[in-house]
């Protein structure tokens, strides 16, 4: 009979094994497979002195879309959810907005009739709640209200529906010399108050929708105040316009999961030498959603047919992911 001594041992020595082959894997939530490979194999090739595909360090750019990407976005996208939300907390200055669309709408939670409304709706909503406030306070409304706010479905901060698999693809960029940028569709302020903290991207290298932008003196010091009129719709051909504005150079990695990142993997696999485009597929509907061309939130169509022509890796979510989120077993 075996020793107690012996079995703890080796239990011991086993579980060692496991934890030093994790902690050696930075893409530990990612399954074995040809997609991790493909990703590996690139970023070794391309940061490796000597090697063919050798590209310098400040070249090495990559940029990620963020709703669908580098976090959720079903059943709408989270910026849309902070917006009702302020409708909310505005409503007793607004005291019109009871009988007035589409803000009654929002605040008789008749969720479906503003959709239903659209893009005009929804600029309204979006105008309403975050022109006139100075960066900073919308910065800190943000924040508040990532400190509290709930998904609707999973009852879990929106902070934590961020991608695990993401969240190490981008260490592992920034630990072979990458820097890394979101490139969204989504506003720039609003994803600038949480970046940093969430995926270690810092505000400046953060790309996104904006307003126009006015200075003021007030009371307490110099600001900058958010405007109503839009600057940049950082969605589709707006997002290569957005990179070249504010960097200046065409990326070598580009990673998104809808049609309105199209023309930006495009635009990062055009370039001369090796060049990676990722398309995040949307494959799981247990441990997430199952969508692609016939969602009304980020669809993927055009793309995905692009993928095959222009051999761009696509995820699969349910088949290439081992965890999904941070939380998950």
């Amino acid at each position: 009979m075996l020793s107690y001594q012996f079995v703890r041992h080796s239990v011991l020595c086993v579980l060692t094994a496991i934890s030093i082959s994790c902690a050696a894997d930075p893409l530990a939530s990612w399954n074995d497979g040809g997609t991790k490979k493909q990703i590996v194999n690139f970023v070794g090739d391309v940061s490796r002195r000597g090697s063919e595909s050798y590209i310098p360090p400040a070249e090495r750019i990559a940029v990620f879309d963020n709703d669908g990407t580098l976090w959720a976005e079903q059943p709408f996208y989270f910026q849309l959810a902070f917006a009702l939300d302020r409708v909310k907390v505005l409503a007793d200055q607004h005291p019109e907005w009871r009988e007035k669309v589409p803000f009654a709408s929002v605040l008789r939670g008749d969720l479906k009739t503003v959709l239903a409304g659209g893009e005009k709706s929804l600029g309204e909503i979006v105008k309403a709640t975050h022109a006139g406030m100075t960066t900073d306070e919308f910065e800190a409304a943000v924040i508040g209200w990532l400190a509290s706010a709930r998904h609707p479905e999973t009852k879990q901060p929106y902070t934590k529906m961020v991608y695990q698999p993401m969240l190490e693809l981008l260490e592992y960029l920034r630990a072979h010399g990458f820097k890394t940028y979101i490139v969204s569709g989504g506003g720039v302020d609003f994803i600038r108050a949480f970046a940093e903290e969430t995926y270690g991207i810092p505000p400046e290298q953060v790309i996104g929708s904006r307003g126009v932008y006015a200075f003021e003196m007030r009371s307490d010091g110099a600001h900058v105040v958010k405007l109503s009129e839009l600057d940049l719709i950082d969605d589709g051909p707006g997002k290569p316009v957005g990179i070249q504005q504010m960097i200046g150079r065409r990326p070598v990695i580009a990673v998104g999961n809808s049609d309105g990142d199209l023309q930006m993997l495009e635009y990062a696999t055009s370039g001369a030498g090796r060049r990676l485009g990722v398309i995040i597929h949307h494959t799981d509907a247990v441990r997430e959603w199952k969508y692609d061309k016939s969602s009304h939130i980020g669809r993927l169509d055009q793309a995905l047919i692009r993928a095959g022509e222009q051999r761009w890796i696509v995820v699969d979510m349910e088949r290439d992911w081992r965890q999904i989120f941070p939380s998950d077993p």
